[in-house]
């Protein structure tokens, strides 16, 4: 199969998996009745980056919500690997771009975006089109590849972590949003908005030398958490994570998964990645250990769910 018939294909395999008996969609029927407050978790699918991350926002009140005139804005995407849009590698940047432009409108004095990236830092900031997309939308883009970028801070609740080194940016925001792209991964089983926060800390050679999954779980209780995290399901990583071989490895979905909670918000991307590949999801032992650390909860039928098809 030529490659643009697979992505032709995966795309409509991934949008009617959304929508089949099993889906996230159907998933959050349970809950869809009329939310009268703002949702905890909002499903969009359908649509283009831009376009799902202004709805999702709407959803949830309006960026004014989250950023305030004046205030100082990061955003933490998932920018590890040299890799193109394409592979799923890493989190789509006509995303991280919209997002700048709208901290922006919201009034932000600056608006920084970095990652600790595993490759070459200026070449992952260049290939994943986040650097471009960044600067275009009036964002600046930083290095997080210095470990005099990092200070110490105490995670209380941790287990296997009792102090981390986080990135001076995180540190000095006022407040910070966490993006992470959807995708399988080799060691701790998936990659979304928990395992993201492996990039704003500079020692985690520790945590695959201690049970990763525990040490993921302790990160998520670092006390400044992201306002939302967004989930970046445009196009997921089905195999071969955290890297990908080829295009192959990556499924058009044009999903998004936005909510403040850790847990449900992995808990949802991995019931909706198990359409496109099985995963079980007691076998990311993160998610159980971060709600045994109160951090969030799997329970979505006890949370109001918003969905939307575009």
């Amino acid at each position: 199969m030529k490659r643009r018939d697979f992505f032709k294909t995966a795309a409509l395999a991934g949008i009617a998996t959304l929508f089949s008996p099993k889906s996230l969609a159907n998933v959050v029927t349970e809950n869809e009745l009329t939310v009268a407050s703002s949702p905890d978790l909002v499903a969009v699918m359908g649509g283009e980056p831009e376009v799902m991350l202004i709805r999702a926002l709407k959803e949830l009140g309006g960026i004014q919500k989250f950023v305030k005139k004046g205030q100082k804005v990061v955003i933490k995407p998932n920018i590890g690997w040299d890799r193109t849009p394409q592979m799923a590698a890493n989190t789509n940047p006509q995303l991280v771009g919209a997002l700048v432009k709208q901290c922006l409108a919201a009034g932000a004095k600056q608006v920084l975006v970095f990652d600790h990236t595993c490759d070459n830092w200026q070449k992952c900031y260049e290939a994943s089109g986040i650097e471009a997309a960044v600067k275009a939308a009036g964002g600046k883009i930083i290095p997080g590849n210095d470990e005099s970028m990092y200070r110490e801070a105490d995670l209380p609740h941790g287990v296997n972590l009792k102090k981390i080194k986080v990135h001076e940016a995180i540190l000095d925001c006022d407040v910070w949003f966490n993006v992470p792209v959807l995708k399988h991964h080799g060691g701790p089983k998936m990659s979304i908005s928990m395992k993201n926060m492996m990039g704003i800390v500079w020692d985690r050679g520790y945590w695959h030398r201690n049970d990763l999954h525990q040490c993921i779980a302790d990160c998520a209780t670092f006390h400044k958490k992201p306002v939302l995290n967004i989930v970046d399901a445009y196009r997921a990583m089905k195999s071969n994570g955290p890297q990908g071989k080829s295009e192959s490895d990556a499924v058009m979905m044009k999903s998004l998964l936005v909510s403040h909670d850790f847990v449900a918000v992995d808990t949802a991307a991995i019931k909706m990645f198990n359409q496109i590949r099985e995963t079980n999801l007691a076998d990311v032992r993160y998610v159980a250990l971060a709600e045994q650390l109160k951090v969030g909860t799997q329970h979505l039928e006890k949370l109001n769910v918003k969905r939307i098809k575009l």
